[in-house]
């Protein structure tokens, strides 16, 4: 296979840098708003502010040349001080001069017949012509003015209105302009037309401010709010390209070697790693498997509980392959709009097969795969995408190297189409590790820490039966923060014993302090567990035990380690087990004659036990080889569903409660024969808390070779 001629997705473009549209529209106004008040602020600045009552004093004392009505106030031009006190001194003067000044009207008669003898005299109609035309060349020169030196007079009258008008055109330097707020006073006209007043009124006028305000600003707004909207719907619905990219897959692409996950990083499921090397192997040489007729397989489904690798299994088989990586949820096919999961699905295969050779990797696979059903909660968007995913596997052609693989944990809820081959064409089990499986876990993520070389990995893969390849890799780490926690250079035996406590049992709660009653109750609870093991030959033996309570609400606990790994169990052993469980209750009712609520969980797993060994082991002599429960999802909650009538059910219920009480019995006499052993070892318990596996079989050991 030639990976030169292979096609690369486009590289993602980079954030667009450019404001939005609506972003710009609400600075543009915003930066005319703060104009239009700067310049109104500027304007109106250059006025003094004065009382009406001053007004009128100016208006009685002849100050007043003009006056400007505006809708709010009144702009009033007054004469220098100097001007009028200049007037008041000529009239002062006139009103002083002596009688005898006075000129005689017969001389006056005199000089003007001597001016008309002279010619110097000018006939009133001359006059009033002469007024006239001069008025007219001024008015002429004024405008002829105006044009040959422009100013930016006539724009900012038409962006703001008056304020620019006035700035551009101050008060002359003979005049005082000052304003005063407008009253309701009828008699105004009266005194201005009395006092020879000029009057005048403002006229109002549209800026272009008011007139983007009050016609564009609306559309400008509703537009604003359609980009915000879709934007929002962008994020909510459809990731990319908002409504109109809606149908457009989600996928994360990773190119060749991106994942950076290789089959060395998987440890513990060698089974499932073999099948998918295969498929590796198939993209890498097709022609080796070609060459004898085999067909690549179309798909694997990878089926298991949660934490034992399934998604890291899938990156691997990337890693390995050295080709485009399709990562995605199954829920990321689901919308509210029916028929954007079948289009998404429609476009994830073409990418896939523009970008082949490639693997689709679908996660939790059960969201979009759920069994289709006649039923009122059936799902019809779900279904469609399920359609189209089916109709999908079915038309692409395996030789151009695409592969899916998907992963669950429901797989009895997958529809049967789905499972068929020709699609998945292999289910791969990624079971729970083993002993082996799981000392290969802790030694892979042991190597990212720093471990002492008395650390024994082994006794800690015995210790957790049960355990994921995520709760092994969580106990490694909790074993690294203890040791920092404790002032230490490297990772020793006890931090990991200390992280499995942490993991099954939860944190030691140092707050949580018990009464002396209640502690010596907690070590007798304990210690009658410990016993009930030791004193079975079919019971596993006791590694730890402690009565220092547990963030997951334990008081106490007793640590059993099987001596080997163990895939079925016998009745024997399972009746022993049960007998273990009970003994705490057995002690406290051996020893104290009491009761206590501490033995709940005890009670709920021996319950459960029992149930199943009736239900479904076939281990009841009264029900014999009848199975009368089934699991649903096995690999999650593993809930038993009762498969009988409600008859066969209460006989059930009754066969249970004697396979418990027969062992609590059994817990009872065991312990009365070994009370003093119970006596000593917890006593021991009570004054230290903790006992080890090696110190508990001492003092068992001590206590029976005294009797």
């Amino acid at each position: 296979m030639n990976d030169n001629n292979r096609k690369e997705p486009p590289p993602n473009p980079p954030p667009s840098r450019i404001p939005s549209g609506l972003t710009m529209i609400v600075i543009a106004i915003g930066l005319v708003v703060l104009l239009n008040w700067f310049i109104g602020a500027i304007a109106g600045s250059s006025m003094e502010r004065i009382t009406y009552n001053e007004f009128l004093d100016y208006l009685e004392a002849g100050r007043v040349m003009e006056v400007e009505v505006r809708s709010d106030r009144l702009e009033i031009t007054l004469t220098p001080e100097e001007e009028n006190a200049e007037e008041e001194n000529g009239e002062d003067a006139e009103e002083g001069a002596a009688p005898g000044d006075e000129e005689d009207p017969a001389d006056v008669e005199n000089e003007e017949a001597d001016a008309d003898e002279n010619g110097d005299a000018y006939p009133a109609e001359e006059i009033a012509e002469t007024d006239e035309t001069d008025e007219a060349a001024y008015v002429a020169g004024a405008e002829q003015d105006a044009v040959a030196s422009p100013t930016p007079r006539g724009l900012f009258n038409q962006l703001i209105g008056g304020a620019a008008n006035r700035m551009a055109e101050p008060a002359a330097p003979e005049s005082i302009v000052v304003y005063t707020g407008r009253m309701d006073d009828p008699d105004l006209i009266e005194r201005l037309i009395y006092h020879d007043v000029v009057q005048s009124a403002a006229i109002p006028t549209v800026s272009w401010l008011q007139i983007i305000i009050f016609n564009f600003l609306p559309f400008l707004l509703i537009i604003g709010v359609f980009i915000l909207f879709r934007r929002t719907m962008s994020g909510m619905m459809g990731g990319r390209g908002g409504i109109m990219g809606i149908g457009q897959s989600n996928a994360k692409v990773y190119m060749e070697k991106k994942t950076g996950i290789t089959f060395d990083d998987v440890a513990g499921q060698e089974e499932a790693k073999e099948s998918l090397t295969e498929i590796v192997d198939f993209l890498h040489n097709p022609e080796k498997y070609t060459a004898i007729g085999a067909i690549q397989p179309k798909g694997a489904l990878m089926v298991g509980p949660p934490g034992t690798g399934k998604t890291l299994l899938a990156k691997a088989v990337a890693g390995e392959a050295n080709v485009v990586f399709f990562s995605l949820s199954g829920s990321d096919f689901v919308e509210m709009f029916v028929g954007v999961g079948a289009s998404r699905v429609r476009d994830l295969f073409k990418q896939a097969s523009q970008q082949a050779p490639c693997i689709i990797f679908i996660d939790e696979i059960d969201a979009i795969g759920k069994s289709r059903d006649n039923q009122m909660s059936s799902n019809d968007e779900r279904e469609q995408t399920l359609n189209q995913l089916l109709a999908e596997m079915d038309g692409f052609d395996s030789s151009k190297g695409v592969v899916i693989l998907g992963a669950t944990n429901r797989p009895e809820i997958l529809d049967k189409a789905l499972l068929r081959p020709g699609r998945f064409d292999r289910r791969i089990n990624v079971e729970l590790p083993d002993l082996k499986g799981r000392e290969e876990i802790l030694k892979l993520h042991a190597k990212k820490v720093k471990m002492s070389t008395r650390v024994d990995l082994k006794k800690i893969a015995m210790t957790t039966p049960g355990a994921a390849g995520a709760d092994l890799a969580n106990m490694i780490n909790e074993a690294a923060l203890t040791a920092v926690r404790m002032n230490r250079k490297e990772v020793y035996q006890e931090d990991l014993l200390e992280a499995v406590e942490v993991v099954i049992a939860g944190k030691e709660k140092k707050d949580r302090i018990m009464t002396e009653k209640e502690k010596r109750i907690v070590a007798y609870h304990e210690v009658g567990h410990a016993l009930a093991s030791a004193l079975q030959k079919d019971a596993k033996p006791v590694e730890k035990i402690s009565i220092i309570p547990r963030t997951k609400g334990a008081l106490g606990y007793v640590l059993n380690v099987p001596e080997e790994e163990r895939f079925m169990h016998t009745k024997d052993e399972l009746l022993a087990e049960i007998v273990v469980m009970l003994a705490g209750r057995a002690a406290e009712q051996v020893h104290f004659g009491i009761q206590t609520t501490g033995a709940s969980n005890d009670i709920e797993k021996a319950t459960r036990m029992a149930r199943s060994m009736v239900s479904m082991y076939g281990m009841s002599d009264k029900f014999g080889m009848m199975g009368l429960e089934s699991i649903q999802n096995r690999y999650l909650d593993g809930r038993a569903v009762m498969n009988v009538s409600d008859k066969t059910g209460a006989e059930l219920d009754a066969e249970v409660s004697a396979i418990l009480k027969s062992c609590y019995q059994n817990a009872v006499d065991m312990l009365q024969a070994n009370d003093g052993k119970l006596k000593n070892i917890a006593e021991e318990l009570f004054s230290k808390e903790t006992l080890t596996g090696e110190e508990f079989m001492e003092l068992y050991e001590k206590d029976y070779a005294s009797l």
